[in-house]
């Protein structure tokens, strides 16, 4: 559960770098971002590409960005 916390901070992060809207949003936004985008992710584009706490990163970071951007 808390490695799943830290990997969305970590996908959330990435995704907000990308959007520039990182520096807006918090530790907390960061997280939950992180976590809905993963899911959106992966039920948009699959679950190809490196893992982390069963999270595909690359679909988790553009679900994440996709959440990021519908949000602001």
């Amino acid at each position: 559960m808390i490695w799943s916390i830290i990997v969305g901070g970590f996908i959330g992060f990435i995704a907000g770098a990308i959007t520039k809207k990182g520096g807006a949003m918090g530790i907390i936004a960061n997280i939950i971002a992180g976590l809905v985008g993963s899911s959106v992710g992966q039920a948009l584009f699959g679950t190809w590409g490196p893992t982390l706490a069963g999270m595909a990163l690359v679909p988790s970071i553009l679900g994440a960005v996709i959440v990021i951007a519908v949000v602001s």
